[in-house]
């Protein structure tokens, strides 16, 4: 593509020069920018590249959304494994529908096979830009906590580990109140626990400064090794640096295995208990010495804000950044604009030929009249689909809203629960533990029975032998006594593991009506999506056609001086 640095209309290559201000045109560097993807994203500009992928600033040219465009880099393209992993990293954020998961709106592959995915535009930084200058005051650092932990409670729930957070994949957007949206980014290499298709024997996803013990020894760590994660973040947001350092890889994975962190406190002493307690539980080697799940996490972080007066950040889907409205500019070759232009080609011909026109520019005004009502149609046919595709969209985002509030109900429900069950199992085995002490005890006082009783032999009574008797009582009562506390903690224990089982069964239930929904709404939306695609290039492949002719209409009548008003005219409508 080619594009005019004074209109900024963009060309097909082939084209000699702008139609409209007669300007060089000048080459694009990236393929990508001024082209669209999939008949109705127009590729705009670069707003980040990495490893695997390039993301694009870009607009629907039906609905002019803005929206962000990832696409896969060409170099990836026969990789089978990295092009699932962009699939699923759309499935995963848009089953999990939440205001801190970036909102995947749609995905795809191009003719030349570059998957890519559409998702909301997002204007801030992310939590590495931040940790940069140093560590992050509490008041700013444990709303952005508490966001993470809620954007981990839904992806949990939903049986989605991240299995790559970091910094890097934390974006911070400005609220229009000057706060902090936490959006959690970068799916590509979560795992559903339900799935295990693309890791293989000895492969090891990550990065090693935020990953669990268990992700170095193991492809089965769970939703624990995401709050060990968390836990490095904690560390580095309130100490400015990390638990661990080390200058290679396998340093640090033997430092997360065996070594244990500095106290945060030796750091900064101003750091509050509760939250140290937290950030270390967090890191502990054993999982299941970690926090029973994110919403116990969730939970101890907005108490230890609220201790201190911090205001706790909503969690409802009304504060989401706004990324559906109008885009600043129109498509640059917007329908109506050229309906203006005809009309405006037309007093060209008026003022210059009073006479007989000639039949050449004649027949190329019929011509790009005839592409501008088919361009029109088409666009209309695709609009109507478009739009049939945003009301699927929505009663989706609904769905799965309402779905996901319920979900997260109920795990607040099952993450008590657990909490319960984990501290009456710890019961019950300090019980078990204990029962060992009356039963040495009794041995020893029915040594002291038989001693007594070799001394009176059953002939004369001895107030010792009556003491030793009540002693040894005592212990069997004390030893009956123990033994029904641990009746009642195993009660216990059976009945919160009863409570977990019931409720994470109905979570299961949620999960599978979800998955349901998800398979309806993709078949629906498949055929349209289809149709807008293939309408699409048709589309463009007219808009081509059309600069063309305009084109060469427009060239044998730039040098005439009385239609320069027309000119400035079109120069200033496209600049507009």
């Amino acid at each position: 593509m080619k594009s005019c640095p004074q209109c900024k209309l963009k060309y097909p290559d082939d084209a000699a020069g702008c139609f409209l201000c007669g300007g060089v045109l000048v080459s694009i560097k990236d393929p990508l920018i001024g082209t669209t993807i999939a008949g109705r994203y127009q590729i705009e500009e670069v707003l980040g590249q990495g490893g695997m992928a390039t993301v694009y600033a870009a607009r629907h040219r039906l609905v002019d959304r803005p929206c962000a465009v990832k696409v896969m880099n060409a170099q990836y393209t026969r990789n089978e494994v990295i092009r699932e992993r962009f699939r699923r990293e759309a499935k995963a954020a848009q089953k999990l529908a939440h205001p801190n998961i970036i909102e995947i709106f749609d995905q795809g592959e191009t003719p030349d096979g570059l998957v890519f995915l559409v998702m909301e535009l997002l204007d801030g930084e992310t939590l590495a830009d931040v940790l940069e200058h140093g560590k992050v005051p509490l008041e700013r650092g444990l709303p952005i906590l508490i966001q993470i932990a809620r954007a981990l409670a839904r992806a949990h729930d939903l049986e989605v580990i991240h299995r790559d957070l970091k910094p890097e994949n934390i974006f911070l957007a400005r609220l229009a109140n000057g706060t902090d949206q936490v959006k959690l980014l970068d799916f590509g290499i979560a795992r559903s626990m339900q799935d295990a298709r693309l890791t293989g024997a000895g492969e090891v996803f990550g990065t090693p400064q935020y990953m669990a013990p268990e992700r170095i020894t193991s492809i089965e760590a769970g939703p624990a090794a995401d709050l060990y994660s968390l836990g490095v973040i904690m560390y580095e947001m309130i100490t400015g640096t990390f638990p661990f350092d080390a200058s290679d890889i396998t340093s640090y994975f033997i430092k997360h295995l065996k070594e244990a962190p500095v106290s945060p406190k030796k750091h900064d002493p101003s750091i509050p208990a509760e939250l140290e307690r937290l950030v270390m539980e967090c890191l502990a080697k054993d999982a299941k010495d970690r926090p029973v799940d994110a919403h116990r996490v969730q939970a101890d972080l907005m108490h230890i804000a609220g201790a201190i007066g911090l205001r706790i950040p909503s969690d409802a889907f009304d504060d989401e950044i706004e990324s559906r409205g109008p885009a600043k500019t129109l498509p640059p070759v917007a329908i109506d604009r050229w309906v203006k232009r005809t009309a405006l080609f037309e007093q060209m011909l008026a003022i210059a030929f009073i006479g007989e026109r000639p039949s050449q520019l004649n027949q190329l005004l019929a011509e790009v009249k005839e592409l501008v009502r088919q361009i029109s149609e088409l666009r209309a046919k695709a609009l109507t689909e478009q739009r049939a595709i945003e009301a699927i969209e929505a009663r989706g985002r609904e769905i799965r809203q309402r779905l996901g509030h319920a979900v997260d109900a109920l795990g607040v429900d099952a993450s008590k629960a657990r909490d319960e069950s984990k501290a009456a199992l710890a019961g019950a085995a300090a019980l078990t533990l204990d029962l060992d002490r009356p039963a040495q005890e009794l041995k020893r006082k029915v040594a002291e029975v038989m001693r007594w009783e070799g001394r009176s032999a059953f002939v004369e009574p001895y107030p010792e032998l009556a003491a030793a008797y009540r002693a040894c009582a005592e212990v069997v009562d004390s030893w009956l006594a123990a033994k029904q506390r641990l009746a009642d903690a195993e009660a216990r224990v059976a009945a919160r593991r009863g409570e977990v089982e019931d409720l994470e069964f109905q979570i299961r239930e949620l999960r599978s009506v979800l998955a349901k929904n998800e398979e309806e709404l993709e078949r629906e939306e498949g055929d349209r999506r289809r149709i807008v695609s293939e309408l699409g290039p048709r589309a463009d492949e007219l808009e081509a056609l059309l600069l063309e002719r305009a084109t060469r209409f427009c060239t044998p009548l730039r040098s005439r001086r009385e239609l320069a008003p027309l000119f400035q005219e079109l120069e200033s409508d496209a600049q507009a």
